[in-house]
């Protein structure tokens, strides 16, 4: 003979009840409980003339709960994953069911074959449905938790025991995909330890809770999204407990889930190494900048890019009338295409594959379009291949950003927002010292026209930052690649570092700074703590579970330094509107000057002279000095 719990597994492996037979099995409950609560207070009638008015007001009872079931869909869920909203829809319907059974008494009974049922029969007749149905719901749920999904799901620990970790628990238990149950949480809250939480322990978060977790079975931890930062917070225990077999999940901050949305357990992925590098969350207020952009003609230059990209997706959502989108990439350039086509097929997007530096395309794109507001993410950003190809440095980053700047001020742009990099500042390779005289260009301009030496209305705003994870040919899919591979992870030297951020966090700060801005100014984002790479390099190892793979150091690159700069030595900065961006004072230039020596510099280029080019360019930004390069020489003769 079968036991209950081989039996109880049987059944649930059938799937869920379809909806007739748990409608079917509460109507059989009605008419048990209307019998009922009819004999608690009557005598059992003895002859069918005294039995047929109570079937029939059986049946009109059933009438009214049928309604009340209709109403309130308790029908409609999975018996085996009730919560306590699914409790609360049957208690609406009951209630629904008696005040129309003492309305049909009221108005019928005394003129019917019905039997006149007192206000305390009604009242026992829907207190003994409602506790009979909540009383079947929560015990199949109960059934099924402790056997078969006891059985068929992994014990987890969820870091958090307070709004945010009682939600993702609820959420966990209430997912019908769930593969998880909750066997404890985890807390830093010392008044929280020990003590019992939705039926379940609570744990420090501490040197012991490898052991606790091993104790309880348990390899999971879960980590609600409010407990981030504890968690980055705590690098050595992160670091053992991975290293102890621990894997750890969050949720994605792409979806950025709210506490109260379902989650659905597919949501959540094993933490990276972005989600541990030591920073704090930039809270961005976009509502002014959206109001800006709203309704008017916006491009974006680079939108292929990691940064352009992010850009079109967070400005599309703005709603701007007409997005007018630019990149040399053809295929990237496709996917942005359908991006919008899926996305956002009320607004109007232009997708051109050209190059910036093209002067007759790029004014035929402004003559017809006309945009108000321009964000130039374009540009080559490897400082190996920039090294190589200082030509192509000058061409695309300096003479395109040029020809960009110039056609918004013919056009009657309102603002230029210029996208830029910490590599600027004190360069030591002919990418960052591109950047350093894109810079220099724009603000000339600005002054120019704010002198009024040049006929314009254009506000140029540059934005300076550092590194963005997971851009394309970043560090970091560097590493996962190698990692995948089984090895060596190259690092170029033990104790490079790097500041990091956030694409979409780098995106928002660039569309704040650049909307928010008068014109003139260089800002700075505050990138946090600095990361070094081989670190970066050893915990991306870990989170991977590969122990076998190693680190090999192969020494800096031509033209690059172990730490970036975000300000210059003689730079100041002030504090602006947020506290993650602040402006740099820098030297201001002369724009009849500064448009002089690129014109020379782009000529140089017809030559195919690396030395002569970059010996330009280290006349125009005297604080460029190579390093781990061939234009060093360039230096020892100044």
């Amino acid at each position: 003979m079968k036991s209950f719990r081989d039996l109880a597994k049987w059944y649930f492996s059938r799937g869920a009840l379809p909806y007739w037979s748990i409608l079917l099995l509460d109507c059989l409950f009605v008419v048990l409980g209307g019998v009922s609560a009819y004999i608690i207070h009557h005598e059992v009638p003895d002859t069918w003339e005294a039995f047929e008015p109570l079937v029939w007001t059986i049946c009109a009872g059933l009438v009214c709960f049928l309604i009340g079931f209709r109403m309130f869909h308790t029908y409609s869920g999975v018996i085996r994953f009730s919560s306590f909203t699914d409790l609360l829809r049957v208690g609406s319907a009951v209630v629904t069911a008696i005040v129309l059974l003492f309305l049909i008494q009221g108005l019928l009974a005394p003129r019917s074959l019905l039997t006149q049922l007192s206000v305390a029969d009604i009242v026992v007749w829907g207190l003994l449905v409602i506790a009979v149905m909540w009383t079947v719901r929560v015990m199949v749920k109960t059934v099924y938790e402790e056997t078969l999904h006891q059985q068929a799901t992994e014990p987890v620990f969820i870091l958090g025991v307070r709004a945010g970790g009682v939600a993702l628990a609820k959420s966990i238990r209430s997912s019908q995909d769930s593969q998880f149950r909750i066997a404890g949480f985890v807390t830093d809250d010392p008044s929280m330890e020990h003590k019992l939480l939705m039926g379940v322990g609570v744990y420090p978060f501490d040197d012991s809770l490898l052991d606790t977790m091993r104790e309880r079975k348990t390899a999971t931890l879960v980590v609600s999204p409010l407990m981030m930062n504890t968690l980055r917070n705590n690098e050595a225990l992160v670091d053992s407990l991975v290293a102890g077999g621990i894997r750890i999940l969050v949720v994605p901050k792409a979806r950025e889930w709210d506490g109260r949305s379902d989650l659905r357990v597919s949501d959540l992925h094993p933490v990276n190494v972005e989600d541990l590098l030591p920073r704090e969350k930039i809270e961005v207020d976009m509502k002014a900048a959206s109001e800006l952009l709203r309704g008017h003609t916006v491009m974006i230059t680079g939108a292929a890019g990691s940064i352009g990209s992010e850009m079109v997706r967070q400005i599309a959502g703005y709603g701007p009338a007409h997005l007018v989108l630019v990149d040399q990439a053809e295929t990237p350039m496709h996917d942005i295409r359908l991006m919008m086509r899926n996305l956002w097929p009320d607004i109007k997007a232009e997708t051109v594959v050209a190059d910036i530096a093209d002067e007759k395309v790029m004014e035929r794109l402004f003559e017809r379009h006309r945009p108000e507001y321009v964000f130039h993410a374009a540009a080559y950003k490897h400082v190996p291949m920039m090294e190589d190809n200082p030509y192509e440095a000058i061409v695309n980053n300096v003479y395109g950003t040029r020809v960009i700047a110039d056609l918004s001020v013919r056009y009657g742009t309102r603002k230029f927002v210029m996208v830029s990099t910490d590599k600027a500042v004190n360069p030591t390779n002919v990418m960052g010292a591109s950047k350093r005289i894109c810079e220099i260009y724009v603000q000339s301009l600005d002054k120019a026209i704010k002198d009024g030496k040049v006929k314009g209305v254009t506000q140029f705003v540059t934005t300076r930052f550092g590194n963005v994870l997971g851009s394309n040919g970043s560090v970091i899919p560097i590493f996962q690649e190698q990692i995948r591979k089984g090895g060596p992870v190259t690092v170029t030297h033990r104790d490079i570092i790097r500041f990091f951020m956030l694409i979409p966090e780098a995106c928002r700060l660039v569309i704040e700074a650049g909307t928010m801005g008068n014109g003139g100014e260089i800002y700075v984002f505050d990138m946090g703590k600095p990361v070094r790479i081989a670190d970066l390099a050893k915990r991306m190892i870990l989170l991977s579970g590969a122990r076998d793979v190693e680190i090999k150091y192969t020494g800096l690159r031509d033209g690059e330094k172990l730490y970036e700069e975000v300000l210059n030595d003689e730079e100041i900065t002030v504090p602006t509107f947020h506290p993650k961006i602040k402006i740099a004072r820098v030297r201001e230039y002369d724009y009849a000057n500064v448009a002089s020596d690129i014109t020379a510099m782009v000529r140089l280029c017809d030559t195919g002279d690396d030395m002569a080019i970059v010996a330009a360019m280290k006349a125009m930004v005297p604080e460029f000095h190579s390093q781990h390069s061939k234009y060093e020489v360039l230096d020892s003769k100044d």
